[in-house]
């Protein structure tokens, strides 16, 4: 299974999933030119799209991947909020196991201020792959995870010291993952088999991505990511 990040955090968030012949979008939080460059015009490779939620930043492009021809997978809760319908609207529910080609997908419930958000744990052939964003924690235990993409939003440390409206500061503690809430994610959840671990949706002002990124790898050992990648101030 392969991962490629487009975008990631409060300006946009798609990516590109991919495993043998078969790749889908996990999210479309960019308008659909910004997702044709990003793909190298290869939208029309792509044979679904996962939506979490109506946010415009997970879910900016999907009335227009729909007319372009591509099935868009979300809550009733979701599309209601984006006044979505057609033939390439898929509604799936929480707990609902539902099968795209080689893909298996079980969505789950987060905790999150949208209408009906949810996450996903996806799996195809070996590999399992669980994507959380947007949500204050994670109710639910995994086993056999070989990938993990999770929101390590803030630091609650930074987020206490900076001078913001008190409204906005209870909003992102209660509707986002900080760091320590994913190293309890981690600590709760059986890692062995888990190959690599994407940290994702990083706060620009609000969290340290080398500092998360080195934290997580030295407590699970396993290789980690972040997104942007940042060398002396420069993003990669």
């Amino acid at each position: 299974m392969k991962i490629k990040v487009l975008a990631s955090g409060s300006s946009g968030n798609a990516y590109v999933i991919e495993h043998g012949g078969s790749q889908f979008l996990l999210e479309c939080g960019l308008s659909v030119r910004r997702l044709k460059k990003a793909t190298n015009f290869g939208l029309s490779g792509m044979d679904f799209c996962l939506v979490t939620h109506e946010h415009g930043d997970h879910a900016k492009a999907a009335a227009d991947l729909m007319k372009a021809g591509i099935d868009v997978y979300m809550s009733q809760g979701t599309a209601g909020e984006l006044g979505l319908s057609g033939h390439r609207l898929k509604i799936v529910r929480a707990q609902e196991i539902f099968s795209v080609g080689e893909w298996v997908i079980k969505p789950f419930e987060s905790i999150h201020d949208a209408a009906e958000p949810l996450n996903y744990l996806i799996a195809n052939g070996g590999e399992k792959l669980v994507y959380l964003t947007d949500t204050a924690y994670c109710p639910y235990l995994f086993t056999g995870l070989t990938r993990i993409m999770i929101e390590a939003n803030h630091d609650w440390d930074i987020l206490r010291e900076k001078d913001i409206h008190p409204a906005l500061k209870k909003r992102v503690m209660r509707s986002h993952m900080s760091i320590d809430t994913v190293l309890g994610f981690f600590r709760a959840n059986d890692l062995s088999q888990v190959k690599e671990i994407w940290l994702l949706h990083l706060s620009d002002s609000n969290a340290d991505e080398e500092g998360f990124r080195r934290r997580v790898q030295e407590e699970t050992g396993i290789p980690t990511y972040q997104y942007p990648a940042r060398v002396g101030g420069s993003e990669l």
